[in-house]
């Protein structure tokens, strides 16, 4: 028979060797464990980092500390990287966030030209998120700025086909000499123009080619859809800039306006009444874009894509055979486009590209565009008084500036306040829809010279 070992024949030798079997069980997995979960902490450690590396905090953070740390304090490849405009990313992009707020704040408390500036506002927060790159290749802003704004801009061009479905033509044919007083608002276009290319000569920090100024100039037209239109194809990197100014320069028609209007007529020119405008028969606002397209296509071709797509619409409606078409263009299809469009252009609106010295230019120059615009359209208004034995009174001329119909009922409660039976609304309407033209037309010229 086989005998145990001397120490395993008492109890306590038994009990002891257990205990030192039960330690080696737990101490040797243990240590081999303790290496294991050391590993793991560190690799934890490193994961965490890098999570809070891909946080909006800590890109804001980084820009507060590339802001204020001196230049030693911050890596060569991080400055480079981050401050493309006047701020470093995080900082710049927390103040067009900001920005984009103030958008909405003024479309919703204020109402100023809502259905834009409330998706632009919107699209600007997106495009400015740090390190989501919503508005970056690969993000859904930059296919849908892709798919509408990069040429031929199709977004533009639908919400002019719905602006023709909406446009009663009928008091500009009724009274054709209107045309004048929205052509000569598109004067501020040009005075722009030149602004731009002063500005550009005279201030280091401010560089506008040709084309930078032939998009910015189109704000004095205060279409918005032609700026964006004329600056997705001759300026792309300042169309957030630009589109901003278009119709934050709309949505304030009633604070810009009146002021200069006033300045510039005399109460009795004020409380001129103008008679009645004739009937417009269906066939006259049938012939009407037909007519307007050949002679676009004939005289200025490149004008051709922003006018064929108002006068279709336009026919659209006055040919009162295709209602379904006409209500769709003048109402869900025109919705549909305004939303991808506020989100395109405010996905523009981010801070490397809007927080530049050139902003501040635009701005100012779409405020004088749009001013001399104005202020064009009544001088003229006043100068064919001069010559005309029927008068009119010069306040439509403000309404050439083709802010459709705001500006005309601006022109509209300037006339009743200078004479309580003054109604000017329909009489407005001529220029303000040529004035729609007459910006198309401009843009064309433009596109020729400079595309």
């Amino acid at each position: 028979m086989r005998r145990f070992p001397h120490f395993l024949n008492s109890k306590r030798g038994v009990c002891s060797t257990l205990l030192a079997l039960v330690v080696l069980c737990l101490v040797v997995p243990c240590g081999i464990a303790g290496d294991t979960a050391s590993n793991e902490v560190a690799q934890g450690a490193d994961a965490a980092r890098e999570l809070i590396h891909t946080t909006g905090i800590y890109g804001f953070a980084e820009g507060f500390h590339e802001l204020f740390a001196g230049k030693e304090d911050v890596p060569a490849e991080s400055e480079e990287t981050h401050k493309k405009g006047l701020l470093p990313s995080g900082v710049g992009q927390l103040v067009m966030i900001v920005v984009g707020l103030a958008l909405i704040y003024l479309a919703i408390a204020k109402q100023f030209e809502p259905l834009l500036l409330l998706p632009i506002g919107f699209g600007g927060i997106l495009a400015n998120v740090p390190m989501a790159g919503v508005a970056e290749p690969g993000g859904f802003l930059y296919y849908v700025y892709n798919f509408g704004i990069v040429p031929p801009g199709l977004f533009p061009l639908l919400i002019f086909m719905g602006v023709g479905a909406m446009t009663d033509f009928g008091p500009l044919i009724a009274n054709p000499k209107t045309a004048l007083l929205g052509a000569a608002a598109q004067f501020g276009i040009f005075f722009s123009l030149l602004g731009a290319l002063v500005l550009s000569g005279t201030f280091d920090s401010i560089n506008f080619t040709v084309q930078d100024a032939s998009a910015i100039g189109i704000i004095g037209g205060a279409d918005g859809p032609t700026a964006i239109f004329l600056a997705g194809r001759l300026a792309p990197d300042l169309l957030g800039a630009i589109a901003v100014a278009a119709y934050s320069y709309m949505a304030l028609v009633p604070i810009i306006q009146p002021p200069i209007m006033r300045l510039l007529t005399t109460p009795e020119e004020r409380r001129i009444e103008m008679k009645q405008l004739r009937h417009v028969s269906k066939t006259e606002k049938i012939v009407f874009p037909l007519t307007v397209l050949t002679l676009c296509v004939l005289l200025l071709p490149s004008a051709t894509p922003l006018i064929g797509m108002l006068m279709f619409g336009n026919l659209l409606k006055e040919s009162g055979v295709v209602e379904r078409l006409s209500r769709t263009a003048a109402n869900e299809l025109i919705n549909i486009v305004t939303i991808l469009l506020g989100l395109a252009v405010g996905s523009k609106l981010s801070a490397d590209k809007f927080l530049q010295p050139e902003t501040i230019g635009i701005l100012l120059l779409g405020l004088a565009a749009f001013a001399v615009g104005t202020a064009s359209g009544v001088m003229l208004a006043k100068g064919m008084n001069l010559i005309s034995k029927e008068k009119m009174n010069p306040l439509i001329g403000a309404a050439g500036v083709s802010a459709v119909p705001m500006a005309a009922r601006v022109v509209n409660k300037e006339g009743l306040k200078a004479n309580p039976h003054n109604f000017l609304l329909m009489h407005a309407m001529g220029p303000n829809v040529a004035g729609v033209i007459g910006s198309a037309v401009a843009a064309g010229v433009l596109l020729a010279l400079c595309g």
